[in-house]
């Protein structure tokens, strides 16, 4: 048997279509969201293309500086 979950959906840029398109969160039920501390869900997808989106979230100042990249051999030279 098929289950079917409500949806909630609202129109956003979507960076992949380029334009304004439907997005949709997966889990829309307050609590319903397992990845989330509070339930509330920022995963959101467009419709049209699949694009996923986290909205509401912000990044920990420095999160970028520690991640690792190709130039990690470079970061403790001095000019």
């Amino acid at each position: 048997m098929t289950q079917m979950f409500p949806m909630t959906e609202m129109v956003g840029y979507c960076p992949d279509c380029g334009s304004g398109r439907p997005f949709e969160q997966h889990h829309p039920d307050a609590g319903g969201c397992p990845d989330s501390p509070d339930g509330q869900c920022p995963e959101w997808s467009c419709t049209g293309c699949g694009t996923a989106l986290l909205i509401g979230v912000v990044a920990a100042a420095g999160a970028a500086s520690r991640m690792p990249g190709r130039h990690d051999h470079l970061r403790d030279r001095v000019a």
